[in-house]
Protein backbone atom coordinates (compact mmCIF):
# COMPACT_ATOMS: atom_id res chain seq x y z
CA UNK A 1 0.00 0.00 0.00
CA UNK A 2 1.42 3.35 -0.94
CA UNK A 3 2.15 6.11 1.53
CA UNK A 4 -0.48 8.33 -0.13
CA UNK A 5 -3.17 5.69 0.44
CA UNK A 6 -2.20 5.33 4.06
CA UNK A 7 -2.46 9.09 4.57
CA UNK A 8 -5.93 9.14 3.03
CA UNK A 9 -7.12 6.34 5.32
CA UNK A 10 -5.63 8.14 8.32
CA UNK A 11 -7.37 11.42 7.49
CA UNK A 12 -10.69 9.63 6.89
CA UNK A 13 -10.45 7.90 10.25
CA UNK A 14 -9.48 11.18 11.91
CA UNK A 15 -12.46 12.96 10.34
CA UNK A 16 -14.78 10.15 11.43
CA UNK A 17 -13.45 10.37 15.00
CA UNK A 18 -13.95 14.15 15.05
CA UNK A 19 -17.56 13.81 13.84
CA UNK A 20 -18.27 11.09 16.40
CA UNK A 21 -16.67 13.21 19.10
CA UNK A 22 -18.80 16.20 18.22
CA UNK A 23 -21.88 13.99 18.19
CA UNK A 24 -20.98 12.61 21.62
CA UNK A 25 -20.46 16.12 22.97
CA UNK A 26 -23.81 17.17 21.56
CA UNK A 27 -25.56 14.23 23.23
CA UNK A 28 -23.78 14.99 26.50
CA UNK A 29 -24.81 18.65 26.31
CA UNK A 30 -28.44 17.69 25.65
CA UNK A 31 -28.41 15.25 28.59
CA UNK A 32 -26.75 17.62 31.05
CA UNK A 33 -27.87 21.12 30.12
CA UNK A 34 -30.27 21.57 27.24
CA UNK A 35 -32.64 18.80 28.36
CA UNK A 36 -33.65 20.85 31.37
CA UNK A 37 -34.23 24.13 29.56
CA UNK A 38 -37.78 25.10 28.64
CA UNK A 39 -38.47 24.95 24.92
CA UNK A 40 -42.22 25.61 24.79
CA UNK A 41 -44.49 28.45 25.88
CA UNK A 42 -45.92 26.05 28.48
CA UNK A 43 -42.52 25.59 30.14
CA UNK A 44 -41.86 22.02 28.87
CA UNK A 45 -38.26 20.77 28.60
CA UNK A 46 -36.80 18.38 26.01
CA UNK A 47 -36.62 15.76 28.76
CA UNK A 48 -40.33 16.10 29.48
CA UNK A 49 -41.24 15.99 25.80
CA UNK A 50 -39.17 12.78 25.40
CA UNK A 51 -41.00 11.17 28.32
CA UNK A 52 -44.31 12.17 26.75
CA UNK A 53 -43.46 10.07 23.71
CA UNK A 54 -43.62 7.02 26.00
CA UNK A 55 -46.92 8.09 27.55
CA UNK A 56 -50.58 8.46 26.77
CA UNK A 57 -52.49 10.99 28.85
CA UNK A 58 -55.81 12.68 29.50
CA UNK A 59 -56.35 16.31 30.34
CA UNK A 60 -57.88 16.85 33.77
CA UNK A 61 -57.69 20.64 33.65
CA UNK A 62 -56.81 22.60 30.50
CA UNK A 63 -55.25 25.37 32.56
CA UNK A 64 -57.65 27.95 31.17
CA UNK A 65 -58.31 31.04 33.28
CA UNK A 66 -61.59 31.34 35.13
CA UNK A 67 -64.38 33.90 35.21
CA UNK A 68 -65.98 35.18 38.44
CA UNK A 69 -69.00 37.27 39.36
CA UNK A 70 -68.73 40.58 41.18
CA UNK A 71 -68.67 38.82 44.57
CA UNK A 72 -65.86 36.43 43.64
CA UNK A 73 -68.17 33.47 42.93
CA UNK A 74 -66.68 31.25 40.18
CA UNK A 75 -68.75 31.08 37.00
CA UNK A 76 -66.43 28.56 35.35
CA UNK A 77 -64.36 25.69 36.66
CA UNK A 78 -66.33 23.13 38.62
CA UNK A 79 -63.92 20.60 40.15
CA UNK A 80 -65.39 17.17 40.92
CA UNK A 81 -64.20 13.63 41.56
CA UNK A 82 -64.77 11.78 38.31
CA UNK A 83 -64.14 8.13 37.35
CA UNK A 84 -61.78 7.72 34.40
CA UNK A 85 -61.14 4.46 32.56
CA UNK A 86 -57.68 3.77 31.14
CA UNK A 87 -56.89 1.11 28.50
CA UNK A 88 -55.82 -2.23 30.02
CA UNK A 89 -54.57 -5.51 28.56
CA UNK A 90 -57.08 -7.55 30.54
CA UNK A 91 -60.44 -6.50 32.03
CA UNK A 92 -61.26 -7.17 35.69
CA UNK A 93 -63.29 -10.19 36.81
CA UNK A 94 -67.05 -10.32 36.17
CA UNK A 95 -67.91 -9.68 39.81
CA UNK A 96 -65.69 -6.61 39.89
CA UNK A 97 -67.21 -5.34 36.66
CA UNK A 98 -70.68 -5.77 38.16
CA UNK A 99 -69.76 -3.67 41.23
CA UNK A 100 -68.25 -0.98 39.04
CA UNK A 101 -71.17 -0.93 36.60
CA UNK A 102 -73.60 -0.47 39.49
CA UNK A 103 -71.56 2.44 40.87
CA UNK A 104 -71.37 4.09 37.45
CA UNK A 105 -75.09 3.69 36.77
CA UNK A 106 -74.65 1.45 33.75
CA UNK A 107 -74.79 -2.24 32.77
CA UNK A 108 -71.99 -4.79 32.67
CA UNK A 109 -72.27 -5.32 28.89
CA UNK A 110 -72.12 -1.59 28.24
CA UNK A 111 -69.16 -1.16 30.59
CA UNK A 112 -67.30 -4.13 29.07
CA UNK A 113 -67.98 -2.96 25.53
CA UNK A 114 -66.72 0.53 26.27
CA UNK A 115 -63.61 -0.60 28.18
CA UNK A 116 -62.53 -3.26 25.68
CA UNK A 117 -62.49 -0.78 22.80
CA UNK A 118 -60.58 1.96 24.64
CA UNK A 119 -57.49 3.29 22.90
CA UNK A 120 -57.11 6.31 25.17
CA UNK A 121 -58.42 7.40 28.61
CA UNK A 122 -62.17 7.90 28.87
CA UNK A 123 -64.00 10.23 31.27
CA UNK A 124 -67.17 8.46 32.37
CA UNK A 125 -70.15 10.69 31.55
CA UNK A 126 -73.15 11.52 33.67
CA UNK A 127 -75.97 8.94 33.56
CA UNK A 128 -73.83 6.64 31.44
CA UNK A 129 -74.59 8.64 28.30
CA UNK A 130 -72.48 10.53 25.80
CA UNK A 131 -73.47 13.95 27.08
CA UNK A 132 -69.94 15.24 27.51
CA UNK A 133 -70.86 16.21 31.06
CA UNK A 134 -68.70 14.14 33.46
CA UNK A 135 -70.14 11.98 36.22
CA UNK A 136 -69.59 13.68 39.58
CA UNK A 137 -69.07 11.49 42.63
CA UNK A 138 -69.31 12.37 46.29
CA UNK A 139 -66.80 11.14 48.88
CA UNK A 140 -69.01 8.24 49.95
CA UNK A 141 -69.50 7.09 46.34
CA UNK A 142 -65.74 7.26 45.74
CA UNK A 143 -65.06 5.02 48.75
CA UNK A 144 -67.50 2.41 47.45
CA UNK A 145 -65.79 2.08 44.06
CA UNK A 146 -63.69 -1.09 43.65
CA UNK A 147 -59.94 -0.58 43.33
CA UNK A 148 -59.13 -1.87 39.86
CA UNK A 149 -56.24 -1.52 37.47
CA UNK A 150 -57.27 0.89 34.73
CA UNK A 151 -59.76 2.76 36.93
CA UNK A 152 -58.82 6.08 38.49
CA UNK A 153 -61.02 8.59 40.32
CA UNK A 154 -59.40 11.96 39.72
CA UNK A 155 -60.30 15.63 40.27
CA UNK A 156 -61.67 16.60 36.84
CA UNK A 157 -62.29 20.23 35.93
CA UNK A 158 -65.61 20.75 34.18
CA UNK A 159 -65.72 24.19 32.57
CA UNK A 160 -69.42 24.68 33.29
CA UNK A 161 -71.90 23.29 35.76
CA UNK A 162 -74.83 21.11 34.69
CA UNK A 163 -78.08 22.37 33.20
CA UNK A 164 -79.29 25.15 30.96
CA UNK A 165 -78.87 28.84 31.70
CA UNK A 166 -79.54 32.29 30.30
CA UNK A 167 -76.06 33.77 30.71
CA UNK A 168 -75.12 33.66 27.03
CA UNK A 169 -72.82 36.62 27.70
CA UNK A 170 -70.46 34.13 29.39
CA UNK A 171 -70.22 32.05 26.22
CA UNK A 172 -68.68 28.62 25.70
CA UNK A 173 -65.47 26.95 24.53
CA UNK A 174 -64.98 24.44 21.77
CA UNK A 175 -62.26 23.00 19.56
CA UNK A 176 -61.33 25.43 16.77
CA UNK A 177 -58.41 24.05 14.73
CA UNK A 178 -58.60 27.06 12.41
CA UNK A 179 -57.97 29.39 15.33
CA UNK A 180 -55.13 27.23 16.67
CA UNK A 181 -53.40 27.21 13.28
CA UNK A 182 -53.38 31.00 13.31
CA UNK A 183 -51.98 30.99 16.84
CA UNK A 184 -49.28 28.55 15.79
CA UNK A 185 -48.09 31.04 13.21
CA UNK A 186 -47.03 33.19 16.13
CA UNK A 187 -43.51 32.10 17.07
CA UNK A 188 -44.31 32.43 20.75
CA UNK A 189 -47.14 29.90 20.60
CA UNK A 190 -45.92 26.98 18.49
CA UNK A 191 -46.99 24.10 20.76
CA UNK A 192 -50.74 24.67 21.02
CA UNK A 193 -52.51 21.39 20.27
CA UNK A 194 -55.17 21.39 17.58
CA UNK A 195 -57.52 19.90 20.19
CA UNK A 196 -57.10 22.90 22.50
CA UNK A 197 -60.47 24.43 23.32
CA UNK A 198 -60.82 28.15 22.68
CA UNK A 199 -63.61 30.65 23.22
CA UNK A 200 -66.39 30.49 20.65
CA UNK A 201 -68.78 33.15 21.98
CA UNK A 202 -69.34 35.59 24.82
CA UNK A 203 -66.56 36.50 27.23
CA UNK A 204 -64.91 33.17 26.47
CA UNK A 205 -64.34 34.51 22.95
CA UNK A 206 -63.67 38.22 23.49
CA UNK A 207 -61.22 37.52 26.34
CA UNK A 208 -59.80 34.30 24.92
CA UNK A 209 -56.31 35.75 24.65
CA UNK A 210 -56.30 36.44 28.39
CA UNK A 211 -57.94 33.17 29.42
CA UNK A 212 -55.60 30.80 27.55
CA UNK A 213 -53.15 29.37 30.06
CA UNK A 214 -49.63 27.94 29.83
CA UNK A 215 -50.59 24.28 30.15
CA UNK A 216 -52.86 22.35 32.43
CA UNK A 217 -53.02 19.17 34.48
CA UNK A 218 -52.78 15.76 32.82
CA UNK A 219 -53.00 12.17 34.08
CA UNK A 220 -50.55 9.96 32.15
CA UNK A 221 -49.80 6.23 31.90
CA UNK A 222 -46.84 4.46 30.34
CA UNK A 223 -47.10 2.64 27.01
CA UNK A 224 -44.79 0.39 25.01
CA UNK A 225 -43.60 0.91 21.45
CA UNK A 226 -46.96 -0.27 20.10
CA UNK A 227 -48.79 2.20 22.38
CA UNK A 228 -50.15 -0.66 24.49
CA UNK A 229 -50.43 0.09 28.24
CA UNK A 230 -47.71 -1.33 30.50
CA UNK A 231 -49.43 -3.01 33.41
CA UNK A 232 -48.46 -2.23 36.99
CA UNK A 233 -47.01 1.21 36.27
CA UNK A 234 -50.15 3.14 37.31
CA UNK A 235 -50.78 6.76 36.42
CA UNK A 236 -49.03 9.97 37.30
CA UNK A 237 -50.33 13.51 37.34
CA UNK A 238 -48.38 16.26 35.58
CA UNK A 239 -49.22 19.88 36.31
CA UNK A 240 -47.92 23.13 34.90
CA UNK A 241 -46.75 25.45 37.65
CA UNK A 242 -46.96 29.23 37.36
CA UNK A 243 -47.46 31.95 39.92
CA UNK A 244 -49.13 34.32 37.49
CA UNK A 245 -51.04 32.22 34.96
CA UNK A 246 -53.77 31.51 34.09
CA UNK A 247 -55.40 34.89 34.50
CA UNK A 248 -58.70 35.44 36.32
CA UNK A 249 -61.56 37.61 35.03
CA UNK A 250 -63.94 39.40 37.40
CA UNK A 251 -67.28 40.46 35.96
CA UNK A 252 -69.82 43.00 37.18
CA UNK A 253 -72.63 40.41 37.26
CA UNK A 254 -74.23 39.22 40.50
CA UNK A 255 -74.72 35.52 39.82
CA UNK A 256 -77.24 35.07 42.64
CA UNK A 257 -79.48 37.73 41.07
CA UNK A 258 -78.82 36.28 37.63
CA UNK A 259 -80.06 32.86 38.69
CA UNK A 260 -83.09 34.27 40.52
CA UNK A 261 -84.18 36.20 37.42
CA UNK A 262 -83.60 33.14 35.22
CA UNK A 263 -85.83 31.08 37.53
CA UNK A 264 -88.44 33.85 37.57
CA UNK A 265 -88.63 33.95 33.77
CA UNK A 266 -88.97 30.16 33.68
CA UNK A 267 -91.72 30.26 36.31
CA UNK A 268 -93.63 32.84 34.23
CA UNK A 269 -93.23 30.67 31.11
CA UNK A 270 -91.34 33.41 29.27
CA UNK A 271 -89.43 31.52 26.60
CA UNK A 272 -88.22 34.27 24.26
CA UNK A 273 -86.72 37.64 25.07
CA UNK A 274 -84.25 39.23 27.46
CA UNK A 275 -83.90 40.97 30.83
CA UNK A 276 -81.12 43.50 31.49
CA UNK A 277 -80.39 44.96 34.93
CA UNK A 278 -77.94 47.87 35.14
CA UNK A 279 -76.54 49.61 38.20
CA UNK A 280 -78.15 53.05 38.11
CA UNK A 281 -74.97 54.84 39.21
CA UNK A 282 -72.28 53.11 37.19
CA UNK A 283 -74.27 51.45 34.36
CA UNK A 284 -72.52 48.18 35.27
CA UNK A 285 -74.34 45.06 34.09
CA UNK A 286 -75.71 43.40 37.23
CA UNK A 287 -77.69 40.75 35.37
CA UNK A 288 -78.27 39.96 31.71
CA UNK A 289 -80.67 37.11 30.91
CA UNK A 290 -81.31 35.84 27.38
CA UNK A 291 -84.14 33.51 26.44
CA UNK A 292 -84.41 30.74 25.35
CA UNK A 293 -81.77 29.22 27.60
CA UNK A 294 -78.87 27.13 26.30
CA UNK A 295 -76.65 24.32 27.53
CA UNK A 296 -72.94 25.10 27.03
CA UNK A 297 -72.24 21.36 26.94
CA UNK A 298 -74.50 20.94 23.87
CA UNK A 299 -74.28 23.90 21.53
CA UNK A 300 -75.87 23.64 18.11
CA UNK A 301 -74.27 26.29 15.87
CA UNK A 302 -77.39 26.28 13.68
CA UNK A 303 -79.66 27.12 16.63
CA UNK A 304 -80.15 30.63 17.95
CA UNK A 305 -80.36 29.96 21.68
CA UNK A 306 -76.60 30.39 22.27
CA UNK A 307 -76.75 34.00 20.99
CA UNK A 308 -77.21 36.79 23.54
CA UNK A 309 -80.53 38.50 22.80
CA UNK A 310 -79.75 41.23 25.32
CA UNK A 311 -77.34 42.79 22.81
CA UNK A 312 -79.40 42.05 19.68
CA UNK A 313 -81.56 44.83 18.23
CA UNK A 314 -85.35 44.45 17.93
CA UNK A 315 -88.33 46.63 17.03
CA UNK A 316 -88.91 48.67 20.23
CA UNK A 317 -92.51 49.84 19.90
CA UNK A 318 -93.64 52.56 22.29
CA UNK A 319 -90.52 52.65 24.48
CA UNK A 320 -89.03 54.63 21.55
CA UNK A 321 -91.54 57.37 22.36
CA UNK A 322 -89.06 58.34 25.08
CA UNK A 323 -86.64 59.36 22.32
CA UNK A 324 -89.35 61.23 20.39
CA UNK A 325 -90.46 63.07 23.52
CA UNK A 326 -86.86 64.12 24.17
CA UNK A 327 -86.41 65.24 20.55
CA UNK A 328 -89.65 67.24 20.57
CA UNK A 329 -88.66 69.05 23.77
CA UNK A 330 -85.08 69.64 22.66
CA UNK A 331 -86.12 70.91 19.20
CA UNK A 332 -89.00 73.00 20.64
CA UNK A 333 -91.50 71.09 18.50
CA UNK A 334 -93.85 71.05 21.51
CA UNK A 335 -94.12 72.38 25.03
CA UNK A 336 -95.23 70.68 28.25
CA UNK A 337 -98.97 70.96 28.64
CA UNK A 338 -99.78 71.09 24.91
CA UNK A 339 -103.17 69.50 24.28
CA UNK A 340 -103.75 67.05 21.43
CA UNK A 341 -106.95 65.39 20.31
CA UNK A 342 -107.09 61.63 19.80
CA UNK A 343 -110.21 60.05 18.28
CA UNK A 344 -108.51 56.67 17.80
CA UNK A 345 -107.28 57.33 14.25
CA UNK A 346 -104.46 59.45 12.96
CA UNK A 347 -106.24 60.13 9.71
CA UNK A 348 -103.38 59.19 7.37
CA UNK A 349 -100.73 56.59 6.71
CA UNK A 350 -103.11 53.95 8.08
CA UNK A 351 -102.06 54.74 11.64
CA UNK A 352 -104.37 54.45 14.61
CA UNK A 353 -104.19 54.57 18.38
CA UNK A 354 -104.12 51.37 20.40
CA UNK A 355 -107.20 52.59 22.33
CA UNK A 356 -110.41 52.16 20.37
CA UNK A 357 -112.35 55.42 20.32
CA UNK A 358 -109.21 57.33 21.25
CA UNK A 359 -108.16 59.29 24.31
CA UNK A 360 -110.05 62.48 23.47
CA UNK A 361 -108.28 65.70 24.47
CA UNK A 362 -104.97 64.69 26.00
CA UNK A 363 -101.91 66.64 27.12
CA UNK A 364 -98.36 65.83 26.07
CA UNK A 365 -97.58 64.37 29.50
CA UNK A 366 -100.72 62.25 29.47
CA UNK A 367 -99.94 61.17 25.92
CA UNK A 368 -96.61 59.79 27.15
CA UNK A 369 -98.12 58.12 30.23
CA UNK A 370 -100.95 56.53 28.23
CA UNK A 371 -98.75 55.87 25.18
CA UNK A 372 -101.04 57.65 22.71
CA UNK A 373 -100.00 56.90 19.13
CA UNK A 374 -101.78 59.96 17.75
CA UNK A 375 -99.77 62.32 19.97
CA UNK A 376 -96.45 60.81 18.92
CA UNK A 377 -97.26 60.39 15.23
CA UNK A 378 -98.03 64.12 15.27
CA UNK A 379 -94.68 64.87 16.93
CA UNK A 380 -92.90 62.60 14.45
CA UNK A 381 -94.21 64.64 11.53
CA UNK A 382 -93.19 67.89 13.21
CA UNK A 383 -89.61 66.68 13.70
CA UNK A 384 -87.01 66.30 10.99
CA UNK A 385 -85.34 62.94 10.44
CA UNK A 386 -82.01 64.50 11.44
CA UNK A 387 -83.45 65.68 14.75
CA UNK A 388 -84.74 62.19 15.58
CA UNK A 389 -81.44 60.51 14.67
CA UNK A 390 -79.46 63.16 16.55
CA UNK A 391 -81.52 62.76 19.73
CA UNK A 392 -81.31 58.96 19.54
CA UNK A 393 -77.53 59.25 19.33
CA UNK A 394 -77.50 61.60 22.33
CA UNK A 395 -79.35 58.88 24.28
CA UNK A 396 -76.93 56.12 23.26
CA UNK A 397 -78.95 54.50 20.47
CA UNK A 398 -77.86 53.61 16.94
CA UNK A 399 -74.36 52.53 18.01
CA UNK A 400 -72.65 49.87 20.16
CA UNK A 401 -72.82 51.12 23.72
CA UNK A 402 -70.87 48.55 25.75
CA UNK A 403 -67.51 49.31 27.37
CA UNK A 404 -64.58 49.23 24.96
CA UNK A 405 -60.93 50.20 24.69
CA UNK A 406 -59.30 50.76 21.26
CA UNK A 407 -55.83 49.75 22.55
CA UNK A 408 -56.21 47.74 25.75
CA UNK A 409 -52.91 47.45 27.65
CA UNK A 410 -51.23 49.04 24.66
CA UNK A 411 -52.27 46.20 22.34
CA UNK A 412 -55.34 45.36 20.31
CA UNK A 413 -58.77 46.80 20.93
CA UNK A 414 -61.00 45.16 23.53
CA UNK A 415 -64.80 44.97 23.43
CA UNK A 416 -65.95 42.41 26.04
CA UNK A 417 -69.57 42.23 24.81
CA UNK A 418 -69.70 39.74 21.97
CA UNK A 419 -71.81 40.42 18.84
CA UNK A 420 -73.31 43.65 20.20
CA UNK A 421 -75.53 45.22 17.56
CA UNK A 422 -75.79 48.93 16.78
CA UNK A 423 -79.52 49.12 16.15
CA UNK A 424 -81.01 51.72 13.80
CA UNK A 425 -83.52 54.56 13.51
CA UNK A 426 -84.14 54.87 9.77
CA UNK A 427 -83.24 52.60 6.91
CA UNK A 428 -80.45 54.35 5.05
CA UNK A 429 -82.03 53.63 1.65
CA UNK A 430 -85.52 54.90 2.51
CA UNK A 431 -86.47 58.56 2.32
CA UNK A 432 -87.76 59.68 5.73
CA UNK A 433 -90.96 61.38 4.59
CA UNK A 434 -93.87 62.27 6.88
CA UNK A 435 -95.28 58.74 6.88
CA UNK A 436 -91.93 57.17 7.72
CA UNK A 437 -91.34 59.68 10.53
CA UNK A 438 -94.83 59.11 11.95
CA UNK A 439 -94.32 55.34 12.03
CA UNK A 440 -90.82 55.79 13.45
CA UNK A 441 -92.21 57.99 16.21
CA UNK A 442 -94.27 55.10 17.61
CA UNK A 443 -91.27 52.75 17.49
CA UNK A 444 -92.19 50.83 14.34
CA UNK A 445 -90.96 50.84 10.75
CA UNK A 446 -87.12 50.46 10.71
CA UNK A 447 -86.37 51.30 14.35
CA UNK A 448 -84.21 48.73 16.13
CA UNK A 449 -83.06 48.87 19.75
CA UNK A 450 -81.33 46.26 21.92
CA UNK A 451 -82.45 45.55 25.51
CA UNK A 452 -79.00 46.71 26.68
CA UNK A 453 -79.41 50.04 24.87
CA UNK A 454 -82.94 50.38 26.28
CA UNK A 455 -81.77 49.86 29.87
CA UNK A 456 -78.85 52.22 29.32
CA UNK A 457 -81.22 54.87 27.94
CA UNK A 458 -82.83 54.91 31.40
CA UNK A 459 -79.40 55.22 33.05
CA UNK A 460 -78.66 58.13 30.70
CA UNK A 461 -81.77 59.97 31.90
CA UNK A 462 -80.82 59.26 35.53
CA UNK A 463 -77.41 60.83 34.80
CA UNK A 464 -78.96 64.01 33.46
CA UNK A 465 -78.28 63.10 29.82
CA UNK A 466 -74.74 61.73 30.17
CA UNK A 467 -74.40 58.40 28.35
CA UNK A 468 -72.46 55.73 30.24
CA UNK A 469 -70.81 52.63 28.73
CA UNK A 470 -72.13 49.50 30.49
CA UNK A 471 -69.34 47.29 31.81
CA UNK A 472 -69.45 43.51 31.91
CA UNK A 473 -65.87 43.08 33.16
CA UNK A 474 -64.32 45.07 36.01
CA UNK A 475 -60.88 43.51 36.57
CA UNK A 476 -58.31 41.11 35.16
CA UNK A 477 -56.05 39.55 37.79
CA UNK A 478 -53.09 37.22 37.85
CA UNK A 479 -53.40 33.75 39.33
CA UNK A 480 -51.95 34.93 42.65
CA UNK A 481 -54.60 37.64 42.95
CA UNK A 482 -52.44 40.60 42.02
CA UNK A 483 -54.01 43.07 39.61
CA UNK A 484 -53.08 43.05 35.93
CA UNK A 485 -55.58 45.72 34.91
CA UNK A 486 -58.90 47.17 35.88
CA UNK A 487 -61.51 48.29 33.39
CA UNK A 488 -62.69 51.61 34.85
CA UNK A 489 -66.19 52.95 34.32
CA UNK A 490 -66.37 55.24 31.32
CA UNK A 491 -68.78 57.61 29.64
CA UNK A 492 -69.80 57.12 26.02
CA UNK A 493 -70.65 60.61 24.78
CA UNK A 494 -72.13 61.17 21.34
CA UNK A 495 -70.32 63.34 18.83
CA UNK A 496 -73.49 65.47 18.67
CA UNK A 497 -73.57 66.17 22.41
CA UNK A 498 -76.15 65.25 25.05
CA UNK A 499 -79.70 66.23 25.92
CA UNK A 500 -80.43 69.00 28.40
CA UNK A 501 -80.52 67.82 32.05
CA UNK A 502 -83.91 69.53 32.39
CA UNK A 503 -85.25 67.38 29.55
CA UNK A 504 -83.92 64.25 31.26
CA UNK A 505 -85.53 65.26 34.56
CA UNK A 506 -88.88 65.91 32.87
CA UNK A 507 -88.86 62.53 31.10
CA UNK A 508 -88.11 60.75 34.39
CA UNK A 509 -91.13 62.41 35.97
CA UNK A 510 -93.28 61.33 33.01
CA UNK A 511 -92.05 57.77 33.48
CA UNK A 512 -93.36 57.94 37.02
CA UNK A 513 -96.69 59.17 35.61
CA UNK A 514 -96.82 55.98 33.49
CA UNK A 515 -97.03 53.97 36.73
CA UNK A 516 -99.38 56.24 38.65
CA UNK A 517 -101.80 57.18 35.84
CA UNK A 518 -100.85 55.37 32.66
CA UNK A 519 -100.17 52.00 31.07
CA UNK A 520 -98.03 50.77 33.98
CA UNK A 521 -100.51 51.10 36.83
CA UNK A 522 -100.08 47.40 37.70
CA UNK A 523 -96.61 48.29 38.95
CA UNK A 524 -98.09 50.10 41.93
CA UNK A 525 -98.17 46.68 43.62
CA UNK A 526 -94.37 46.50 43.60
CA UNK A 527 -92.22 46.60 46.75
CA UNK A 528 -90.51 49.77 45.53
CA UNK A 529 -92.12 52.86 43.98
CA UNK A 530 -91.21 52.47 40.31
CA UNK A 531 -91.20 54.44 37.06
CA UNK A 532 -91.00 53.28 33.49
CA UNK A 533 -92.37 53.07 29.97
CA UNK A 534 -94.25 50.23 28.32
CA UNK A 535 -94.08 49.23 24.67
CA UNK A 536 -95.70 46.81 22.26
CA UNK A 537 -94.13 46.31 18.85
CA UNK A 538 -95.96 44.65 15.98
CA UNK A 539 -93.79 42.09 14.18
CA UNK A 540 -94.29 39.32 11.63
CA UNK A 541 -93.19 35.87 12.78
CA UNK A 542 -93.57 32.87 10.49
CA UNK A 543 -96.03 34.86 8.34
CA UNK A 544 -98.18 35.58 11.41
CA UNK A 545 -98.82 38.81 13.31
CA UNK A 546 -97.09 38.76 16.69
CA UNK A 547 -96.18 41.29 19.36
CA UNK A 548 -92.89 42.04 21.10
CA UNK A 549 -93.64 43.40 24.56
CA UNK A 550 -91.27 45.82 26.29
CA UNK A 551 -90.97 47.57 29.62
CA UNK A 552 -88.11 49.81 30.70
CA UNK A 553 -87.76 51.72 33.94
CA UNK A 554 -86.01 52.31 37.23
CA UNK A 555 -86.48 52.11 40.96
CA UNK A 556 -86.82 53.08 43.67
CA UNK A 557 -87.98 56.58 42.72
CA UNK A 558 -86.23 58.67 45.37
CA UNK A 559 -82.83 56.98 45.22
CA UNK A 560 -82.67 54.90 42.03
CA UNK A 561 -80.52 51.77 42.36
CA UNK A 562 -81.30 49.87 39.18
CA UNK A 563 -82.41 50.45 35.60
CA UNK A 564 -84.12 47.49 33.97
CA UNK A 565 -85.22 46.62 30.44
CA UNK A 566 -87.47 43.65 29.70
CA UNK A 567 -88.30 42.20 26.28
CA UNK A 568 -90.86 39.40 25.87
CA UNK A 569 -91.09 38.19 22.27
CA UNK A 570 -93.57 36.39 20.07
CA UNK A 571 -96.78 37.12 22.00
CA UNK A 572 -100.20 36.87 20.40
CA UNK A 573 -102.22 40.04 19.86
CA UNK A 574 -104.30 41.02 22.86
CA UNK A 575 -102.37 38.79 25.27
CA UNK A 576 -101.43 39.87 28.80
CA UNK A 577 -98.48 42.27 28.99
CA UNK A 578 -95.94 39.84 30.44
CA UNK A 579 -93.07 42.32 30.07
CA UNK A 580 -94.61 44.70 32.64
CA UNK A 581 -95.20 41.83 35.07
CA UNK A 582 -91.70 40.44 34.58
CA UNK A 583 -90.31 43.95 35.14
CA UNK A 584 -92.26 44.32 38.40
CA UNK A 585 -91.25 40.91 39.73
CA UNK A 586 -87.62 41.50 38.73
CA UNK A 587 -87.69 44.75 40.66
CA UNK A 588 -89.19 42.88 43.64
CA UNK A 589 -86.21 40.51 43.55
CA UNK A 590 -83.84 43.49 43.49
CA UNK A 591 -85.74 45.08 46.39
CA UNK A 592 -85.54 41.95 48.55
CA UNK A 593 -82.82 41.81 51.24
CA UNK A 594 -79.89 39.61 50.27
Amino acid sequence: MSLLSKKRIFYLLLSFMVVMGLFALRIAWIQTASAFKTVTVGGKTINELAVRQREESIELDPGRGHIFDRNGKPLTGELAWTPILFPVRKLPLETQLARLASALGTTVPELRSKWERLERPYVWPKAGGESGEPLRLGEEAVRKLPKLEGLEVLPYMARYGPGERGNQWLGFVTQRPDVIRKLRENKHQPDFALTLQVGASGLEKTLDGFLRGLGGVRAAYTVDGRKDPLGGTGTRVNAAASRYYPLQIQTTVDDNLQQKIERLAATMNVTEGAVVVLDAKSADIVSMVSLPYYDPHHVDPAAENWGNKAVKAFVPGSIFKTVIAAAALEEHATVPGEVFHCNGHYGKYGLSCWKKGGHGNITLEEGFAKSCNVVFATLGERLSADAIVRTAAKLGLGRPIGWSDPAFLGGDGLRPLDHEESGAVFHRLVAADGGVRAQTAIGQRDVLVSPLQAANLVVTLLHGGQVMAPRLVSEIRYKDGSLLSDLPSQASPSSVGQINPQTAKRLLSWMRLVVTDGTGRALQQAKWPLAGKSGTAEVIRNHQQRNNQWFIGYGPIEQPKYAVAVLVQNQTEGSKHLAAELFRRTMDILASPG
